[in-house]
């Protein structure tokens, strides 16, 4: 793919979160779009947001369930930005007018006490960066219509980001065992979702460290202060208006989202 129509790819993304309206499949428009055009096309967008205020706060990893790279056909995940605007507190009403097509799903995320800097970090490089962890509910959405999307396409979506709401208790690593650590998901007091730490990639510091590393590969430095989200501990679940979504994990405590309803003022 020449770089002008990276340009291309990118300014449709973009133009989706105004017109609020998602874009065809990329994979099934752009004949030759391929790995590093996706993770370029992504990287158009947020050198884009950057320059125009917004700054980067953390990285997400997605894709790192086994069912989700089968049905992708894919043997690694893929990763995107977080952005401060991403950030919503806890209980505060979050307006879904701001999103095309929400999900979420609970995880455990890093806080960095010191820069990641791969290739080439290791598992204890890793766990000594981390500062504390916390249960978050990370809401995914996706530019691309009905989310029928292939790896190329959430790449070039920012691995389908869309807002973080993070747990305001914070716990030291070594309290806890993060590849046996389970999570309840409930929807408006409903189970909607159970997993586990093993289920991302046999455990969140794996896929901290692919993270590292891969990124890292690009030039790119996980910062002290930055939030890492490694990846769901179970299925996404979609969410209306009016929803309260809670997540419960064992040994980190708990974490609750609310969409605000049709009649709320937020601004």
């Amino acid at each position: 793919m020449d770089p002008m129509t990276r340009v291309e790819v990118a300014r449709r993304l973009l133009d989706a979160y105004g017109t609020g309206k998602p874009i065809p499949p990329l994979t099934s428009t752009y004949d030759d779009l391929t790995l590093e055009d996706a993770y370029a096309i992504q990287l158009l967008q947020i050198e884009e947001l950057v320059a125009a205020g917004r700054v980067v706060k953390g990285h997400k990893v997605g894709l790192t369930s086994a069912a989700m790279q089968r049905l992708l056909g894919v043997g690694e995940p893929d990763y995107g930005h977080l952005l401060d605007d991403f950030f919503h507190l806890e209980h505060a009403p979050i307006p879904l007018g701001r999103f095309l097509q929400p999900r979420i799903e609970p995880e455990v995320a890093f806080v960095l006490a010191k820069p990641l800097r791969g290739p080439g970090v290791t598992v204890h490089e890793a766990i000594a960066a981390v500062d504390f962890v916390l249960p978050a509910l990370e809401i995914v959405d996706s530019r691309i219509e009905a989310w029928k999307i292939g790896l190329l396409d959430t790449i070039a979506d920012n691995a389908s980001s869309g807002a973080v709401v993070l747990g305001s208790t914070p716990t030291d690593l070594g309290a806890v065992n993060l590849r046996l650590t389970g999570a309840v998901m409930t929807r408006n007091g409903a189970v909607v979702g159970t997993g586990a730490g093993g289920a991302v990639l046999g455990s969140p510091i794996t896929s901290l460290v692919w993270l590292a590393n891969t990124v890292g590969a690009r030039g790119v430095t996980l910062e002290a202060g930055h939030v890492i989200l490694p990846g769901s501990v179970c299925a996404m679940v979609p969410v209306a208006a009016g929803d309260t979504i809670t997540a419960t994990f064992g040994g980190l405590g708990s974490v609750t989202a609310r969409f605000a309803t049709d009649r709320e003022d937020v601004r």
